[in-house]
């Protein structure tokens, strides 16, 4: 996803100050201060949206998550993920330094940084989040009325299912998990604020614009 330089944070420490000493103040919340979370199960498009919401929507800003996770081909510190090792997210947690963490898979983390946000509002960005389920109802728990949670639903899980198994980025035991996780993650759709069931991609587009820009303007 495009995002500024990560470096680039003003009187903000940059990431790598971040990784080695972790803790910072919770960002400085304005009325104007405003947040979009999208939450999926794995393969249900929700970075596919995202990407079209920040060519489409002026001064939205993508937050950037720190993972854990080995970086995939393609990927690139900075723009996609902080890639942590386990040791430096340890003391980022013991440092107080994300706003929300947690294990999502086995001995993989991710978290958002208090930083990152930090550093996109006081770019005058309006921050959007692609995170997991649990991790986006923190977020909008920890905000609010100043975050909008939306909750991005396949049409089946059947075709859930064929997306992830598309991919061939997993070994079975792998997917396995990652399905389970879909089941337990659909269940939770009820807490988020909006549902949007992406079965017509180009429909999901305007659906999302016309929330968040309803949104935007409350």
């Amino acid at each position: 996803m495009t995002t500024d330089d990560p470096n680039a944070t003003g009187n903000q420490p940059s990431m790598t100050e971040t990784k080695q000493h972790g803790s910072i103040q919770e960002p400085t919340q304005k009325p104007n201060h405003k947040l979009i979370i999208f939450s999926a199960p794995s393969g249900s498009g929700k970075t596919t949206v995202v990407r079209h919401l920040l060519n489409a929507v002026p001064d939205l800003e993508f937050s950037i998550s720190a993972t854990t996770r080995p970086m995939r081909a393609g990927e690139k510190e900075g723009h996609d993920y902080y890639f942590y090792s386990k040791e430096e997210f340890q003391a980022a947690i013991e440092n107080n330094a994300f706003i929300e963490h947690e294990e999502v898979y086995e001995g993989v983390y991710y978290g958002t940084l208090k930083a990152e946000v930090q550093r996109l509002w006081d770019a005058g960005k309006t921050v959007i989040f692609d995170l997991d389920v649990e991790g986006g109802l923190t977020i909008k728990k920890h905000y609010g009325d100043q975050a909008l949670a939306l909750f991005l639903r396949p049409p089946s899980v059947d075709i859930l299912v064929e997306r992830l198994r598309s991919r061939n980025t997993e070994t079975e035991e792998q997917l396995a998990v990652r399905i389970a996780k879909v089941h337990s993650e659909l269940k939770f759709e009820q807490l988020f604020d909006k549902v949007i069931v992406n079965d017509v991609l180009s429909d999901t587009f305007v659906n999302a614009e016309s929330i968040v820009a309803s949104f935007l303007k409350s």
